[in-house]
Parts: structure tokens; sequence; C-alpha cells
């Protein structure tokens, strides 16, 4: 069992940034890859960014390709560092580990409480 704790959230004008970050505890003996997808009301869950366990390979949705990076900061700890926020980036965002499909929600049976961003115009 994998527990993950998201930090960083808040409310943003458009243009501004954000931190988020996600330490994974529990069952961490084995390497395993970690992500951040995003939840608005109505919709399916967004692919954001994914990592994989070494940090070498990062991997991006299409709309925050230039604007969001990933980074893995230790075996357990994740970061995703929000630059240009935009209004439609506002949900709530989930960190997910141990993925068979890094961009891949499905796959994913580890999961975060969440953590709200908000941005204004």
């Amino acid at each position: 069992q994998v527990h993950l704790t998201e930090s960083g959230g808040g409310l943003v004008q458009a243009g501004g940034s954000l931190n988020l970050s996600c330490t994974a505890s529990g069952d961490t003996s084995t390497a395993f890859g970690m992500g951040w997808f995003r939840q608005v009301p109505g919709k399916e869950r967004e692919f954001v960014a994914a990592i994989t366990y070494s940090g070498l390979t990062t991997l991006y949705g299409d709309s925050v390709k230039g604007r969001f990076t990933i980074s893995r900061d230790s075996k357990n700890t994740i970061d995703l560092q929000m630059n240009s926020l935009k209004p439609d980036d506002t949900g709530v965002y989930l960190c997910a580990a141990k993925g068979w499909t890094l961009t891949d929600a499905n796959t994913y049976p580890y999961w975060g409480q969440g953590t709200q961003v908000s941005v204004s115009t």
C-alpha cells in the first residue's frame, strides 16, 4: 500500500505560478513512476505530467507543455512547477503512483486526496 500526500495548491491570477508537491509513503521499496492528473467536475480525469523512477523521462499533456515542469526531488517526492497559469488550468490536482502506463489514469492503483488549484482571470 502506498499513501500519497499532496500540497501546494491555492488561488492565483492568470499568468501566475504555483508549485505542487507529492510525497509517497508506505510500500515504496520498489521503483515506480509517479504522475499528476487534474479533475474538473463533469469531465474525465486529465493527464498533466508524469515522471519515471530515475527522473530521466518526463511526459506532459499537450495543454501544459512548455508551461509545467515535473521533477523528482527524491525517490518518494515529486514536484510540479506550474507557470503561466490559465483559468483552464483550474481543477483538483491529484498525485498518483505505480501506474503501468504513466499517461493513463486507469493504470494507477494509488491516488492522493488532491489539492485545489484555482486560476482567476
